[in-house]
């Protein structure tokens, strides 16, 4: 397969100005292009657009996962540590709470890695995971 290609995905969201507290504001991402119904966001290198849909943004359903409920829909990024523990850093000194706070999964075995879950203001569900060795990241 060819070389990693950066993702696109479309969300939807209650309000521009919510998404911009939580994109550009609290995660510091970068905005790109916009409308009046929608920005688009650099999310770590990959294109994210945030659609102003009210109607449907913010339904929560939840799956266990090794005790844990975990939010499903959801969506995120696997960064190096460093960056995984300055989002950490970032969500823990706003106003936002952790659905499921960071912690490490598969302790000392293959594909232990470090997971946090969390809500943006819109009620999208977000994880962002870091891998001890990238090469687990697909261990079985």
């Amino acid at each position: 397969m060819s070389a990693v290609r950066p993702f696109h995905l479309a969300l939807p969201v209650k309000s521009l100005d919510n998404a911009r507290r939580f994109y550009g504001h609290i995660l510091g991402l970068e905005q790109g292009r916009s409308s009046d119904e929608w920005i688009d966001w650099n999310f770590f290198g990959h294109q994210f657009v945030t659609h102003v849909a009210p109607e449907i943004a913010g339904v929560k359903n939840h799956s266990g996962v090794d005790g844990h409920n975990v939010p499903v829909p959801h969506f995120g990024v696997v960064l190096l540590r460093e960056d995984w523990d300055e989002v950490a850093r970032k969500i823990a000194e706003s106003d936002i709470e952790f659905v499921i706070e960071p912690y490490i999964r598969f302790q000392g075995k293959p594909g232990e890695q470090g997971t946090m879950f969390f809500y943006d203001y819109c009620g999208n569900a977000l994880e962002f995971k870091t891998f001890k060795n990238d090469d687990d990241i697909f261990a079985t």
